[in-house]
């Protein structure tokens, strides 16, 4: 049963933040929105909408260390296991926005959550900070966008079909969304506690292995897509994206709301291990301005390594 709610929950929740993306973003299509604007920030929610709703009600529910360790385990998730794949399935090409400003804003994000999580607990002023960094981090992104145009946000797909649906049936389809991530994120959270109890894990580590796994599905099914149509320098741009978010929007608001404490392995352990595959896929993008099959093998396994230190001895 318990592994039948974790699947019902992940679908469902899967389904939600496509339901939410399409309704926000035709909504705001509709009342003249710059494209731009809609990219950076409706779909950007859109692709981190389990993460948010599956670490607040955490936090909520008395289950900080799944919150925090959802956030951790997802960023190392985006890169060890996602990225690894898509590299693995076609080359990945770099392009210099990525190494010049995706990828250090990205370490700078991470080593924040770092010194923020020195004492074992996140504040409201501290998680006030992530949310406003990523505010300013956003609107550099339009005002470079809008002197640039291939700098902004070209490497955000939007639905722009949503634009032509009625405003109640888009109405509906943002309420929808926001119903099914409620119902799918009790689900999936309640299977996947029950599921690391019966395996006597902790709540960290239930939180950065199974909960990051399947809050990281939407960006394993995208890439995978991507790398199938050849289009790999968009999976790379929102993986980079994704962990962006997940600290700034997913961390930054879930501690505005309920105050962290982090557990002390997750501050000892998993947040190195988030802060080590960041800095070493720079080397790899660097290298011949591609990441090819050596460097998603070499990635996939640092991340096999990460999910068997996880392993209670």
């Amino acid at each position: 049963m318990d592994y039948l709610l974790l699947i019902l929950g992940l679908a469902v929740l899967i389904f939600g933040g496509d339901l939410l993306v399409k309704g926000a973003s035709g909504i705001a299509l509709k009342l003249n929105i710059d494209p731009m604007v809609v990219g950076l920030t409706v779909v950007s929610l859109g692709t981190s909408a389990p993460e948010l709703i599956v670490s607040i009600k955490s936090a909520l529910n008395g289950n900080p260390d799944i919150a925090m360790g959802n956030v951790v385990g997802s960023n190392i998730a985006n890169l060890g296991l996602v990225l690894a794949i898509t590299a693995i399935v076609f080359p990945i090409a770099v392009n210099r926005k990525l190494l010049r400003i995706d990828w250090p804003v990205m370490v700078f994000f991470a080593a924040l959550a770092f010194i923020f999580g020195l004492d074992n607990l996140i504040t409201r002023f501290e998680g006030g900070v992530l949310l406003v960094t990523l505010v300013v981090y956003i609107y550099m992104l339009l005002q470079r966008g809008k002197s640039h145009p291939d700098a902004g946000a070209g490497d955000i797909e939007i639905d722009t079909d949503a634009e032509r649906e009625s405003m109640m049936k888009l109405i509906l389809l943002l309420f929808g969304g926001m119903v099914a991530l409620y119902l799918g994120s009790e689900w999936f959270l309640g299977g996947a506690i029950d599921i690391g109890r019966s395996f006597n894990l902790s709540e960290s580590v239930i939180g950065v292995t199974i909960v990051a796994f399947g809050t990281s599905a939407p960006e394993l099914a995208a890439s995978v897509i991507a790398a199938y149509r050849k289009e790999t320098d968009i999976a790379l741009g929102n993986l980079l994206g994704s962990n962006i978010f997940n600290i700034g929007a997913v961390l930054g608001t879930t501690s505005i709301i309920s105050p962290l404490v982090i557990d002390a392995k997750i501050m000892n352990v998993d947040i190195l291990w988030m802060l080590g595959i960041a800095v070493i896929i720079f080397p790899l993008m660097v290298f011949k301005k591609k990441l090819s099959l050596l460097s998603g093998i070499i990635l996939f396994s640092l991340y096999c390594i990460f999910i068997y230190s996880q392993i209670p001895s």
